[in-house]
């Protein structure tokens, strides 16, 4: 787990098996729980990416559009999904892009017991994913088991007081393994100064 200003120098490195087909130095946006709000300085953060993980709670179709205009998007549904064109999205979703397999889906416990049960099936028929994405519990996170990544970018949206600060992830591809960097975003702020929060879990 990453916190505080380790967050915006982490730079942590998988140290898993090697992907012939991976391109080194394509670069993956992951964001999660925006819950309606697409902060601005997103689509700059995200220029130049391969391709952007959306892991769920987006709250308004506008945000996928907005990304899209960017790079490609994956978008799973969470929790809070309603009549504003994103009750349609997928539960769970899995791909390839730059020579990373991929898993996402927005609530953790439920993504990582369909893992161990076998359940998920992996882009090109590995039986393991380069790369987990989940979101759900507001808090960024980012560890390495046996070459895969599990990652939580955080919430990018408007977070509770309770809450760490919202950030967006960016994976990079290596040779050898990947490694991502939390990037911390504004705190959306109430009239009164008190942090702004539109959502429940």
């Amino acid at each position: 787990m990453v916190k505080g200003k380790e967050r915006e120098a982490a730079a942590l490195e998988s140290k898993g098996r090697e992907a012939s087909a991976r391109l080194p130095g394509a670069r993956i946006g992951v964001i999660s729980d925006t819950h309606g709000y697409l902060d601005p300085v997103v689509p700059g953060l995200f220029a130049g990416v391969s391709h952007i993980i959306h892991a769920g709670d987006v709250g308004d179709a506008a945000i996928i559009a907005a990304l899209e205009a960017v790079a490609p998007v994956t978008a799973v549904s969470g929790n809070v999904e309603g009549h504003d064109g994103t009750a349609d999205l997928p539960r769970e979703v899995s791909g390839e892009v730059a020579g990373v397999r991929f898993v996402v889906a927005h609530k953790p416990k439920r993504l990582l017991k369909r893992l161990a049960a076998g359940r998920v099936t992996v882009a090109t028929g590995e039986p393991h994913p380069d790369l987990v994405v989940f979101g759900h519990v507001h808090v960024p996170s980012a560890s390495w088991v046996d070459g895969t990544l599990y990652l939580n970018p955080g919430t990018a949206g408007a977070p509770d007081e309770e809450d760490d600060g919202p950030t967006v992830a960016i994976v990079e591809v290596e040779a050898v393994g990947l490694s991502v960097r939390f990037v911390p975003l504004e705190r959306r702020l109430a009239d009164d100064g008190s942090p702004l929060a539109t959502r429940s879990r």
